[in-house]
């Protein structure tokens, strides 16, 4: 990556806080001249993470709550400095770090749209060609005249993404605000930043969506205890923080050693980012363009995941995992429209109470088309004795259009007070959907559109 082409920069970037046991000890620290005599201990909210991103690239940011991102974007964005370490930012930024920052709660929407952007560096001029445009994004009527203070949550998040986006942003910073706002707003930003995206823009963005993590960003950074653990493939960055978010507290640090060996270095990362291009190999190589033109279907060996990740096993061990037709062939190379059974064998290394199964399709990109679960929590299995097995299947019709998918497979139960997985496997299996020439349906799911037609004049 040439530095022409590098809006941001992060380099050995840390930033730690002082915290006092008690009041008085922060003015002892204060009358203190020597470091043995300190009275503070260390908090490193972040510590000595680097990384780059490129003109136009979203990087996603993911981690546990308190792993240190929103320290990092707000570093960044300029209202944090760093304790060590320097950032270099090249181009206007618009920031969406918390709910409602940069607005004066007693100024009116309107006021507080001139305030937020000059802040963010327009002219009055600039922001009065753009208030309407501004106003009738944010949609909230007449509260635009009364004091934002009086906003419920979701108000704030719509004004203030208004006029972020508004700015034509060299940069855009993201951090988690977007959860707030109604499904149909979520959906009018995300087309947003979308737009804004393929316009040029830099984009960073917080979330603890997987399936918008993966969806939207080329790439993903996966934050823990202030450490940078891994950089790659959104997939297999997201893929990882779920195993760590899931893992038994004991297999926490064997687990973050084992990310850090996987994703931590500049040349894992470049070789996860080839994930997508290899699963995509891997179908193209093993069957040709004639295999598709069958009508039978048929198991494709050379179909393997590289992508396969085991969560910590709570005492459910999944295998054999597979699809078939409903006459029981064993199959991986699919035709659309038609109806298939995903089935794995579960054994239970010990007992376990309130038992569900579960399935996930998903793209070659991570995004979840959808998936089942065994029963709902009330109708879930009671007791499950140590050393049973079952036999776990689900029936569905793929309505999908051409190309390759991945599945997952889980077990939950009661763990502790709440339900957590026993087992888990992500990318597990994957198929293929063969092409279809006489196929109407677009997009990637067939909802089975009957189209009609007829002249107007008749």
């Amino acid at each position: 990556m040439s530095s022409e082409n590098i809006a941001i920069r992060v380099h050995g970037v840390s930033k730690v806080y002082p915290i006092y046991d008690r009041p008085h000890h922060r003015l002892l620290q204060m009358l203190s001249r020597h470091d043995k005599g300190r009275w503070f201990r260390e908090f490193w909210a972040v510590r000595d993470v680097d990384f780059s991103v490129a003109r136009g690239e979203t990087l996603g940011i993911v981690g546990r709550n308190g792993s240190g991102k929103s320290t990092l974007l707000q570093m960044i964005c300029g209202t944090l400095t760093p304790s060590a370490g320097s950032i270099d930012v090249r181009g206007r930024v618009a920031a969406l770090l918390e709910l409602g920052s940069g607005f004066n709660p007693d100024f009116t929407g309107r006021e507080n749209v001139f305030l937020n952007g000059t802040v963010l560096g327009l002219t009055r001029p600039e922001i009065e060609d753009r208030f309407d445009d501004i106003a009738a994004f944010a949609d909230i009527g007449e509260f635009i005249d009364q004091p934002v203070k009086s906003y419920s949550s979701g108000m704030y998040v719509r004004l203030a993404f208004a006029v972020a986006i508004n700015v034509m942003p060299d940069i855009l910073v993201v951090d988690e605000a977007l959860s707030v706002g109604d499904e149909a707003f979520q959906r009018k930003c995300f087309a947003r930043i979308n737009a804004i995206r393929e316009n040029g823009a830099t984009i960073l963005f917080v979330s603890h969506s997987a399936s918008v993590v993966t969806e939207l960003c080329n790439r993903a950074v996966l934050l823990d205890h202030g450490e940078l653990l891994g950089i790659g493939a959104p997939k297999t960055i997201v893929s990882r923080y779920q195993k760590m978010l899931y893992a038994p507290a004991d297999r926490l640090d064997a687990i973050r050693s084992e990310i850090r060996a996987e994703c931590g270095t500049p040349e894992a990362a470049a070789e996860q980012g080839l994930a997508l291009a290899e699963a995509q190999q891997v179908v193209s190589s093993a069957s040709g363009v004639e295999m598709e033109e069958q009508d039978e279907l048929f198991f494709d060996e050379g179909l393997v995941p590289q992508s396969t990740l085991h969560y910590e096993s709570l005492g459910a061990e999944i295998t054999d995992v597979r699809l078939e037709t409903p006459g029981g062939k064993r199959v991986n190379v699919l035709k659309a429209d038609r109806e298939y059974v995903y089935a794995y064998n579960v054994v239970f290394r010990q007992s376990a109470s309130a038992v569900r199964f579960g399935m996930m399709i998903k793209t070659v990109t991570g995004l979840e088309l959808g998936g089942g679960a065994s029963s709902t929590l009330t109708d879930s299995i009671v007791v499950v004795e140590g050393g049973q097995e079952f036999e776990v299947r689900f029936r569905f019709r793929a309505h999908l259009a051409p190309g390759t998918y991945f599945l997952n497979a889980g077990v939950v139960g009661r763990v502790g007070e709440e339900e957590g997985y026993l087992g888990r496997c992500i990318d597990v299996a994957m198929f293929r959907v063969m092409h279809d020439p006489e196929r109407l349906a677009t997009g990637l799911i067939n909802f089975d559109i009957q189209p009609s037609f007829r002249s107007a004049e008749a």
